[in-house]
């Protein structure tokens, strides 16, 4: 029997505390903590593979890490230089095999075609791999590849061995080979789905693989079901493209900032961020949400439909008549969502509107736009910032999005 693969998954392993012993290399073979902020009381945001041994994950706090870990050095994240090492380690790669899809700052995806699809070739192009990020970025990135006939079966062997694993998974070793996993170990089943699925009837991982694909659709509620089911059985399923439907940021409010007028402050500022990222990559916005998080109120929002722009000022002036409306007490953190996004080869002017002739500000916030990217950011200020500065505000790393160098120079 001639085995066969399709695609090939990477997957940097402790991307963000590999980093960071990649930039101190006195680090390497030591436990790190990645804090989500330089402050006493800031949690891991990841954590080196010695770490992990010791039972300091995602979230852990520092106190918490040094009774697990003792001797463990903390860290905080640095989204710029994470975003650097990302490209580097892409450039390596792209020398073994082109790059697919980038499914996050740490994941990405490449397809195998004709010989290479055959296992042994696609081993050796796999170790190719990971030496070649070895020896082109640094030797403290290690990473493991997942080889399948699917992306879900290639994850999820990229998942099996960490640090710096090698494994495929066909339909002929399955379930048997993933039947140790738990339900939410494999991608897409959140603990919510797996309640669900508990709730159905559904287990463990062999009893979810052999679920008629019908009946996976009405646990799901959505064709989602089924085409997740087909390809973990490593059938291909063709996915419809998602298509771009906002652009938002968000800040847990630190210092100063945790007033009422520090937090609209800082929604000012996220605002601004995200109107600077409409205009460059290329949208109007429909819609414009504000919401926050109080200590006693809880999670509270306005916001609703605008007219189409990508205007900075006509947004800020929105906002000021959303933040009116907000019954805000002890804030912890803010949020801004542009939404109904609409790409900029599509809009078409409204000819009757006549407070806001087409492009009146284009020229401005164009400049403004030139100015901070040649000369740093906030050289050029749209009113009063935060009075406790953030680093990398609306430009830090997120799932499913990687910050651009644009980003930290807005």
């Amino acid at each position: 029997m001639t085995l066969r693969v399709s695609t090939l998954f990477f997957d940097m392993n402790s991307f963000y505390a590999s980093v960071a012993q990649a930039e101190e290399p006195a680090l390497m073979g030591r436990a790190v903590g990645v804090l989500t902020t330089d402050a006493p009381g800031a949690a891991c945001i990841a954590a080196s593979i010695e770490a992990k041994r010791h039972g300091v994950k995602m979230g852990t706090r520092q106190d918490e890490a040094r009774q697990l870990c003792p001797g463990i050095v903390f860290r905080p994240v640095k989204h710029d230089v994470c975003v650097t090492y990302h490209h580097a380690i892409l450039r390596a790669v792209e020398t073994v095999l082109p790059v697919d899809r980038v499914w996050s700052i740490d994941e990405c995806s490449c397809r195998l075609t004709g010989s290479q699809q055959g296992l042994e070739q696609a081993l050796q192009i796999g170790r190719a791999l990971q030496q070649v990020v070895l020896a082109q970025v640094s030797p403290a990135l290690r990473c493991s590849v997942g080889l399948g006939p699917t992306r879900l079966l290639a994850k999820l062997a990229a998942g099996l061995e960490k640090p710096g694993g090698l494994h495929w998974l066909l339909p002929h070793v399955l379930p048997d080979r993933i039947a140790h996993l738990a339900l939410d170990d494999l991608p897409g089943v959140s603990w919510r789905m797996k309640a669900r699925l508990e709730a159905a009837g559904i287990a463990d991982v062999p009893t979810l693989y052999r679920l008629d694909p019908k009946r996976a659709r009405a646990i799901w509620g959505s064709v989602a079901g089924e085409r997740f089911l087909r390809e973990l059985r490593g059938e291909t399923v063709v996915w419809p493209s998602t298509v771009r439907g906002m652009i938002g940021h968000g800040q847990v409010l630190t210092g100063a900032n945790k007033t009422v007028e520090g937090a609209r402050l800082v929604a000012r500022r996220l605002l601004v961020k995200a109107a600077a990222r409409l205009r460059r990559e290329g949208f109007y916005a429909r819609s414009l949400s504000l919401g926050a998080k109080c200590a006693r109120a809880g999670r509270i929002g306005h916001g609703g439909e605008i007219r189409c722009t990508q205007d900075t000022l006509f947004l800020l002036e929105t906002l000021e008549r959303y933040w009116a409306l907000l019954p805000l007490q002890a804030p912890l953190a803010v949020n801004v969502t542009l939404g109904g996004l609409l790409p900029q080869a599509d809009f078409v002017p409204d000819l009757f509107d006549t407070s806001a002739p087409p492009g009146h500000r284009a020229a401005l916030h164009a400049a403004v736009d030139a100015l901070n990217q040649r000369f740093g950011q906030d050289t050029i200020r749209y009113g009063q910032l935060p009075p406790h500065h953030v680093p990398y505000t609306g430009a830090k790393i997120a799932f499913g999005r990687i910050p651009t160098v644009e980003d930290f120079r807005e």
